[in-house]
């Protein structure tokens, strides 16, 4: 908890106008929301409180020590039935560090709701994900979680936790502001802080999200199923984990947001030695859309670990992980899972010769055919039918292409790439064979025109 204490000696050395003022001890939350970002170190606390003020002026101290509160971010207003409140002014008195005094007017004396908001720094959340393939791979059982790490200084109990997808733009860092010896530099006059006097992006972050987010009286009943709801927020995206959660200083905690099951996957295996040299890469896709059983929200970019259903008993195999970016709503997904071994693709050159050699006037060679035949073996050791991709890039763009055996789809990618692509049964090997032709020197005009 904030440090919050009642001390007349700071009164005499703050401010003589305080000298005949009772003070008001700031009492416990009643609840508290966290709306925290993941690109900038930055969340916006709000918390519910009741004031005993008394008629006429009141003194309410605040204290922030120990903590990566940023003082000059601290407002409080009147939540709604609590007429007669003025808060009439913040101020930091020179010479005394991490404490704040509100000068508050009331018409009359007894409880009083109000709302306290600030900025801190050091609290985050990150986001990552266990899939869990079934074991033909064809489907896929999706769990995110989001965990949150508190090193703010201080502990937030049965708090609403909103997380803020999306790109802030602040001019100061709010753990600089916080560590300043005092809020607005050396000490020297009462300084008062009123609409004008904190500046900065970091401010109008704070009041659009004030803006977005809910009424803390609108929390949910802990004892309630807990569920994530998203809303989208123009540029950001937020998630709120519905429910309350006691997040100490210094700890993390893991929050479920979503899981569905049978989502479904395509699992492709890659070759391409230009650019996974002599390995094959294996591929996980599937669509952020409702026919992937997804589509409702984008998907924070985390990490990403896949295991598989290895028998009867449900016993879990891991795959391989991988990492991704945000992922808008109808947008797919491909997550490299890594090099295997279980699956194994052989390009071998059985034959090189040349031919249709051209002549200059005086005799030189100006042109020839250079004529390469490759086979290629793929093999399948794994207990389920499997796809596999073979890119093949070549050193010009004046080229063509004769191919013979069980190739299932060959296609022209590219100026000088070609993809193969194979469905291959469980323990089981084909074989494919391509003749490559590439025009040299003069022999590239004859390749145009016949290529017209």
């Amino acid at each position: 908890m904030i440090r919050l204490f009642t001390m007349f000696m700071v009164l005499a050395v703050a401010s003589a106008a305080f000298a005949k003022v009772d003070l008001v001890t700031l009492p416990p939350r009643d609840t508290v929301q966290l709306t925290i970002y993941n690109s900038a170190d930055m969340t916006l606390a709000r918390e519910s409180r009741a004031l005993t003020l008394q008629k006429g002026e009141n003194a309410l101290q605040f204290s922030w020590e120990n903590t990566l509160i940023d003082p000059t971010s601290l407002e409080m207003m009147p939540k709604s039935g609590a007429g007669g409140i003025d808060i009439a002014e913040l101020v930091y008195p020179p010479r005394v560090k991490n404490l704040g005094l509100w000068t508050v007017q009331s018409q009359a004396s007894g409880k009083v709701p109000v709302e306290i908001s600030y900025l801190t720094s050091g609290l985050s959340w990150r986001a990552f994900y266990m899939g869990t393939l079934s074991h033909d791979e064809k489907v896929m059982r999706l769990q995110a979680y989001v965990r949150v790490t508190n090193n703010s200084g201080e502990d937030y109990e049965n708090a609403q936790v909103r997380l803020i997808v999306g790109k802030v733009h602040i001019l100061d860092q709010i753990a600089d502001l916080a560590r300043r010896e005092y809020p607005y530099g050396r000490p020297g006059a009462p300084v008062v802080q009123g609409a004008a006097a904190y500046g900065g992006l970091a401010k109008k972050e704070m009041v659009r999200a004030t803006a977005l987010a809910a009424p803390l009286s609108a929390l949910r009943d802990p004892a309630a199923p807990k569920q994530v709801v998203k809303e989208g927020l123009s540029e950001y995206f937020l998630y709120t984990i519905e429910g309350t959660e006691t997040i100490a200083n210094g700890w993390s905690k893991r929050l479920l947001s979503f899981d569905i099951n049978e989502v479904p996957v395509v699992n492709l295996y890659k070759f391409e030695e230009e650019r996974y040299r002599a390995s094959v890469v294996r591929f996980l896709s599937f669509k952020n859309d409702k026919e992937h059983k997804l589509g409702r929200t984008p998907i924070p970019g985390g990490s990403l670990k896949i295991y598989r259903t290895a028998d009867a008993q449900e016993h879990l195999s891991y795959t391989g992980q991988s990492s991704f970016k945000y992922i808008p709503v109808d947008q797919e997904v491909e997550l490299n899972l890594g090099s295997v071994s279980d699956i194994v693709v052989e390009p071998t050159l059985m034959d090189v010769k040349t031919d249709n050699y051209r002549f200059d006037p005086k005799r030189n060679v100006s042109g020839w055919d250079e004529i390469r035949v490759f086979e290629v073996t793929v093999k399948n050791t794994r207990d389920i039918p499997v796809k596999v991709e073979i890119r093949r890039n070549f050193p010009t763009t004046y080229w063509t292409l004769q191919r013979t055996g069980q190739v299932d789809q060959f296609e022209k990618v590219d100026q000088d790439t070609v993809k193969f692509t194979l469905l291959l049964q469980p323990q089981s090997e084909r074989k494919f064979q391509y003749t490559l032709t590439t025009y040299n020197g003069v022999r590239t005009e004859d390749w145009t025109r016949l290529s017209q």
